[in-house]
């Protein structure tokens, strides 16, 4: 084993003795004995996304009592739709707050790759698939020149990126020209596919079917690496009552949105990142090396990570996210124009990460983040539309949401390091 998987290794957290009482008790007792680790790691200040989870429930609750509308598969289908874009760019905004620093910048150049895509199909003719590529070129380019700046001259990430914000905007209005705004070819497949695609139902179930397997077989061999190396694994039951449910949840889910168009494909899109996100996060090297740089980047160093490579390549994948949504919500609404990327989209990215548990501090969260908070965000957006109240009103609720989640995330930090002390 190499010192930096060492390192790594040495970075997770110390079994404590709760901890070891919780491998006992899936071990021994299974479903029961989980509940009972549950309850423990909750007490212990590991909420993980449980009050996320609760306040979605009351959310959706609240809304389906003022309006029945709420739930019904057309709306459901249409908030769907509504989460895919700026989910996306939520996404990397997980990854640079794993990080501990903050990119503002990514409204922006969301905004300007839709440019980049109006004119590009448009005025100059390009074929959609040279679009793409220049736009994911400028993108990961604006994240590398943050990268470095960042590295080599010590500019905080809060600067570099507000910096960013008014530079690419002006770009974005050069690009659309005095008109300001460009309309999209509704037959191009990039528009087609962000507006009007959804999954045939045999095709959601079959991805239901694959998401249960994969999940059963992940953790057959999670449990069987534990078992090679001496440790305590989980009961068998667990697993096969997880797939089980995850297949129930995601079965019923497309049964009810087929009663309307169906499973929208960008949602679907979107929902692939997060689970590759996640699978790079938590199963590659450098994913494990992102933790480490955000829990204590000065350890990090001094094991053998190259701590530069680790930020330019997450800057450069945050403006990468941020160019894909970009794309997709410019496709979604079928063009170009002053507003792509303005308004609340930096926002709403950032407080959809936030909000579904990724730290404002660095060092923990989770690519499932950005889709827990988008769609509690999307929620109260959608839900107060249908209400017909003002946009104030969805501001200062979504501000509100937002606080409750720093707040939750400090008290988690506060009664965990309690109890590593005690």
């Amino acid at each position: 084993m190499s010192k930096t998987d060492e390192t790594l290794t040495a970075s997770t957290p110390t079994a404590s003795a709760a901890d070891l009482q919780d491998e006992r008790l899936l071990r021994d007792q299974g479903l029961g004995g989980a509940a009972k680790a549950f309850v423990r790691r909750v007490r212990g200040g590991d909420i993980g996304s449980l009050p996320v989870v609760v306040g979605l429930v009351v959310i959706w609750a609240v809304f389906q009592a003022l309006s029945p509308d709420f739930l019904s598969p057309g709306n459901l289908v249409n908030l769907a739709l509504q989460c895919a874009a700026v989910g996306t760019i939520a996404i990397g905004i997980v990854l640079v707050l794993l990080l501990g620093e903050i990119d503002l910048s990514v409204g922006s150049v969301s905004g300007l790759s839709a440019a980049i895509l109006g004119q590009g199909l448009t005025s100059l003719g390009w074929p959609l698939w040279l679009v793409l590529v220049v736009a994911l070129a400028v993108g990961a380019a604006a994240g590398l020149l943050y990268g470095l700046l960042f590295t080599r001259f010590g500019v905080p990430s809060f600067v570099i990126t507000l910096a960013g914000l008014l530079g690419f905007l002006g770009l974005q209005l050069l690009i659309l020209g005095p008109n300001g705004s460009i309309n999209l070819p509704y037959d191009s497949p990039i528009v087609q596919f962000a507006s009007a695609s959804y999954l045939p139902p045999w095709l959601a179930y079959l991805l239901a079917a694959v998401a249960a397997g994969g999940l059963f077989v992940t953790e057959v061999r999670r449990a069987g690496r534990r078992r090679r190396a001496g440790l305590s694994t989980g009961a068998m039951s667990l697993t096969v009552v997880k797939s089980v449910a995850l297949f129930v949840g995601l079965g019923v889910m497309v049964w009810y949105l087929s009663r309307d168009f169906g499973t929208g494909t960008s949602f679907v899109f979107f929902v692939v990142l997060v689970v590759l996100m996640n699978f790079v996060l938590k199963r590659t090297r450098w994913g494990r090396s992102v933790f480490a740089v955000g829990g204590n980047v000065e350890a990090a160093r001094r094991s053998g990570i190259r701590v530069n490579r680790i930020y330019i390549s997450v800057f450069m994948l945050t403006s990468l996210f941020a160019t894909i949504g970009g794309i997709l919500a410019a496709a979604r609404l079928n063009s170009a124009s002053l507003s792509s990327g303005a308004g609340d989209t930096n926002l709403n990215a950032i407080a959809a990460a936030v909000i579904g548990g990724t730290s404002l501090f660095g060092g923990r969260g989770s690519a499932w983040s950005a889709l827990l908070g988008i769609i509690v965000i999307q929620s109260i957006s959608n839900g107060l539309t249908l209400l017909s109240l003002d946009s104030s009103i969805r501001y200062m609720i979504t501000g509100a949401v937002l606080l409750l989640a720093v707040i939750i995330d400090s008290l988690s930090r506060r009664s965990r390091a309690s109890h590593g002390a005690a």
